[in-house]
């Protein structure tokens, strides 16, 4: 992931799953249609899970209830916004918050134009398994993991516990906030997410103690049952990259949480095509996205079929979309 907060949150190839983001143009957009009509729509699916699901369900959709033409491009995050400024895509349904690109492409040109949060809510934090949970339940909150860090203990902590880090990439302050929160947790990286992963699950399976950085949405979060422990309240000031750098104290807080939009190009918004309006209605819950994407992911199904599945078995929400 590029760094965002989930935070980064960033480009997400869960657990391993590589997804090509080249800049792959795909001719035809939505301009083309007529207003009565759906004709050719352009989506952009990027390199996670997640995006995977969102634009084959809205694919799947599209297809079922406008009879559209449905295109997919698979143009990276930050390129992307001048492939809709060209009309060579029409719409990216899960952006995570590009504030310089809305500047340039949304504020000063105007060739982009915002669709709105797509319901999918980012957020990292503090997770330990549910068992676990269930068996300490004062974990609630990081005021209970205190006096019982060494119940983590790993080869790497030595006497301490072990706290697990997330991919370097990914925005993070966890070595900061063990400090200001004086937690007897030593920070242990094993390195890109598809190796942290291997190491808590590995420890799930066993039924052992651990505690990591971890995030919603993710499609392991429905294979996985597992907890938040409660960081500290947000303040003015609060801080969540430790690429900041400063006193440890601002960063004493919770992760925040970031809404996910979705973006169109200002062409395909102005062209009367009613798959516009369908997918600025666009919505699904965190839960609906990781369903989907551990069907794609997790359980290697095609991502179209994928996407008819959850539209045949959602369709009261999804007539939502189309005004029914």
């Amino acid at each position: 992931m590029k760094d965002r907060v989930r935070g980064r949150w960033m480009a997400v190839a869960a657990a391993g799953v590589a997804i090509a983001a080249a800049a792959v143009m795909v001719v035809g957009t939505a301009g083309a249609g007529t207003k009565a009509s759906c004709g050719s729509v352009t989506l952009n699916e990027q390199a996670w899970a997640g995006s995977t699901a969102n634009t084959y369900v809205a694919k799947a959709a599209l297809e079922k209830y406008l009879g559209c033409k449905v295109n997919i491009t698979q143009i990276a995050e930050i390129p992307v916004y001048q492939a809709l400024a060209n009309g060579k895509t029409d719409a990216v349904l899960e952006d995570w918050q590009h504030v310089d690109q809305y500047k340039q492409y949304i504020d000063k040109q105007k060739t982009v134009v915002f669709g709105g949060p797509n319901g999918v809510v980012g957020h990292i934090g503090w997770f330990i398994p549910a068992y676990l949970m269930k068996e300490h339940p004062e974990f609630k909150t990081w005021k209970g993991l205190k006096g019982k860090e060494t119940l983590f203990k790993s080869p790497e902590s030595g006497s301490q516990g072990m706290f697990l880090g997330g991919d370097p990439s990914y925005v993070q302050k966890d070595q900061q906030l063990i400090k200001a929160l004086g937690l007897n947790f030593k920070f242990v990286s094993v390195g890109a997410e598809p190796a942290q992963v291997a190491r808590w699950s590995q420890l799930y399976k066993q039924h052992k103690p651990v505690i990591f950085y971890w995030y919603t949405p993710q499609y392991l979060n429905q294979e996985f049952q597992l907890a938040e422990v409660q960081l500290p309240p947000r303040f003015k000031g609060c801080v969540d990259d430790a690429k900041a750098g400063g006193d440890v104290k601002k960063y004493r807080c919770a992760y925040d949480k970031t809404i996910i939009e979705k973006v169109f190009s200002k062409k395909f918004a102005s062209s009367g095509n009613p798959a516009f309006a369908a997918m600025k209605r666009f919505s699904w819950s965190n839960a609906d996205q990781e369903t989907v994407a551990k069907w794609i992911a997790g359980d290697h199904m095609k991502p179209d079929k994928a996407g008819q599945k959850w539209v045949s078995q959602n369709a009261a929400k999804v007539k939502k979309w189309f005004g029914k």
